[in-house]
């Protein structure tokens, strides 16, 4: 774990013995279920550090930075988050691990992935997630879940047109939106604009973010929630991806980070 600590600490943040542990614990069963199940690309171990840990925690300053409060009171605060397509867990299940007062659930539609999820919670006695089977745009039409969540995470999901119709729904008003992004982030939020206002959404900001030891470009598009989403979104039946909210025509490639 020498790269995510050494990594962790040049982004401003000191992981406990304990934290890193549950790293360690968690590489070990994510690479042994893999094995078996296919859940990530990344298999190197200092890979998964950089391009799963390092590129998750990197919200973490930059989320206390756009607030103004140093990261030790975003820690210290009790936020309700939930992680969109969360696949392996992440950047969630890496985000709980550092941040304790998270109350974080975990939508992912393919039932490997929640198992696999469910079974590293229970090693690092992370009692208190919540996992759930299903897709985002039928989840967020739930009252258990529509305009429920402070914090809404997505990474390597879908390209942002697309994903802000899973997203923005679930996101209570005051709330915020987070997806992470690539080089493709400037033009992706452009092209989701009409979307993201028709949504109740508005762009605050994009924030160019340095991983240690990654030489692509990460940006995290950030979306505030100023308004109420309309009835009738997020839209069934695949629209969504097909047929992008304000786009004239579909935007190219699912999204431009790896899984």
């Amino acid at each position: 774990m020498q790269r995510l600590t050494t990594g962790a600490t040049q982004i401003g943040i000191n992981l406990s013995p304990a934290q890193v542990t549950a790293f360690e614990t968690y590489t070990d069963e994510l690479l042994d279920w893999n094995a078996q199940f296919n859940l990530t690309a990344i298999i190197d171990r200092e890979q998964v550090e950089i391009r799963h840990y390092l590129d998750s925690l990197a919200l973490l300053p930059a989320l206390a930075a756009l607030e103004g409060v140093p990261l030790a009171t975003l820690l210290g605060r009790s936020v309700r988050a939930v992680d969109v397509g969360a696949g392996a867990g992440l950047p969630g299940m890496a985000l709980r691990i550092v941040w304790p007062r998270l109350r974080l659930s975990l939508i992912e539609s393919t039932v490997k992935k929640v198992r696999f999820m469910e079974h590293v919670a229970a090693r690092l006695n992370l009692t208190d997630l919540q996992f759930f089977h299903g897709r985002a745009e039928e989840l967020a039409l739930k009252e258990a879940h529509r305009a429920t969540y402070d914090l809404v995470l997505a990474r390597a999901v879908a390209a942002l047109p697309t994903l802000v119709e899973y997203l923005l729904p679930l996101t209570k008003r005051g709330g915020r939106v987070v997806a992470y992004k690539g080089s493709a982030a400037h033009e992706e939020a452009l092209a989701a604009e009409p979307a993201i206002r028709m949504l109740g959404g508005q762009i605050t900001k994009l924030i160019p973010v340095e991983v240690p030891g990654l030489a692509e470009t990460r940006v995290l598009v950030v979306i505030d929630k100023v308004a109420q989403t309309p009835d009738g979104y997020p839209r069934g039946r695949g629209l969504p991806k097909k047929q992008p909210l304000g786009c004239k025509e579909k935007p190219h490639g699912p999204d431009d980070l790896d899984g």
